[in-house]
């Protein structure tokens, strides 16, 4: 299957945050709507620009220059001093909303993450389609705006995401770099800054394009290794993958916005299947079982619903978990068409804590649970080896 990459990037985060939080305070004034910047001392006219709004852009004012000067630009420019424990908050919110959403997160920054998107693309009808309703559903949800660029490349969908904003979608595949990125100049290109932007310049070479068609030979004497990295970035050459960072977590769960909205129970009971096999797969991922399950809907008014229960027996056991969320769906459903689905574990607790078993538990099913163990390790193994698709059940193809 081929590799799907997403870059998000939240726009003008730290500015979007603290405009939400001030009119969450009662603020009448949306900063985002007036020439405003976060950082410094607007009183001391000290610090620099950490983040600003697209009516600062206009006046010239840019991220990183000192605040004195960004007011000789706009003297009636409004500063605000950054809050780093609220951003902070903010971006574990928009990053569990997106590990719901799919668990292969890589964050790379507060504001920004790579997500690789292969293992929950058969969810959706293409990658374009699915990163603007993951867009969208963040506008819904929080408020703030953020921009996507897909490709099959991290550097590529990095660079994609920094095309026009905010609150867009943007590809840049291999297949386009000639036509989209070999026109741009330099300075567009992901980790060429002003040095060598300068160096390639007095080597000729003004565009991205020109960087790639140029002899590697002949820059990396100026440039050393930095040369030959932006060389074959310019190529769309790049190795890296995605790489989450696990983290002690709460709980484990995962939804999905769907291509169209569910009307039967029998489109709920599919969905909830393909959620319960990724939930229980990370939850052995990483060693835990999981005490209690939680079913979330969003029906296509937006109106959410969740409903949640406590289990028996702690489990892993992605048969166990559907079975229980089909449960949970059926009371929780209305009979409204459904946007979205979520399925979330938690009350985790390490896989091999000991299990109270209870009479009815002897006999016939105590081999059936081992050998339903066995089947999941067995299944664990191939999708490792040879990709999360590999094995896949055939109500779940298309």
């Amino acid at each position: 299957m081929k590799q799907t990459i997403f870059h998000i990037d939240v726009n003008s985060a730290y500015l979007s945050w603290s405009a939400l939080e001030r009119l969450k305070q009662g603020d009448e004034t949306d900063l985002r709507t007036i020439p405003s910047i976060i950082g410094g001392d607007s009183a001391t006219r000290h610090g620099v620009v950490l983040a600003k709004s697209i009516p600062a852009k206009a006046y010239g004012v840019r991220t990183g220059e000192p605040v004195s000067d960004a007011l000789k630009k706009c003297p009636f420019l409004v500063s605000c001093p950054p809050d780093h424990n609220l951003y902070s908050r903010k971006s574990r919110l928009l990053m569990q909303h997106l590990a719901d959403i799919c668990p292969d997160i890589e964050q790379v920054s507060v504001d920004e993450c790579y997500m690789d998107f292969t293992s929950v693309s058969f969810h959706y009808e293409d990658p374009v389609s699915a990163a603007r309703q993951i867009k969208d559903g963040i506008r819904e949800t929080f408020g703030f705006t953020v921009n996507i660029g897909i490709s099959d490349k991290k550097v590529l969908a990095k660079m994609a995401s920094d095309f026009k904003k905010p609150d867009l979608v943007h590809t840049l595949f291999q297949s386009e770099i000639q036509t989209k990125l070999w026109p741009l100049p330099l300075s567009s290109l992901f980790m060429c800054g002003r040095s060598s932007v300068d160096a390639l310049h007095n080597l000729g070479i003004l565009t991205i394009g020109d960087l790639a068609k140029a002899d590697p030979g002949i820059i990396v004497p100026h440039l050393k290794s930095h040369g030959k990295m932006l060389w074959e970035y310019a190529n769309g050459i790049d190795d890296s993958t995605v790489a989450p960072i696990p983290s002690e977590a709460k709980g484990i769960g995962n939804s999905t916005t769907l291509s169209k909205d569910a009307l039967t129970m029998t489109d709920i009971r599919k969905c909830l299947l393909s959620l319960s096999e990724s939930v229980g797969s990370r939850l052995r991922k990483a060693h835990k079982k999981a005490a209690m399950v939680s079913v979330e809907i969003k029906y296509s008014s937006f109106r959410t619903v969740s409903h949640q229960t406590t289990l028996g027996e702690s489990t892993n056991d992605a048969g166990s978990i559907y079975q229980t969320a089909c449960q949970l769906a059926a009371e929780l459903w209305n009979g409204d068409p459904v946007r979205l689905l979520g399925v979330r574990t938690s009350k985790l607790e390490e896989e091999d804590a000991p299990t109270q078993l209870s009479l009815f538990d002897l006999g016939d099913k105590a081999p059936l649970s081992e050998k339903q163990k066995s089947l999941n390790e067995a299944l664990d193994k191939i999708r490792s080896k040879y990709g999360k698709n590999a094995v896949v059940r055939g109500t779940l193809l298309k």
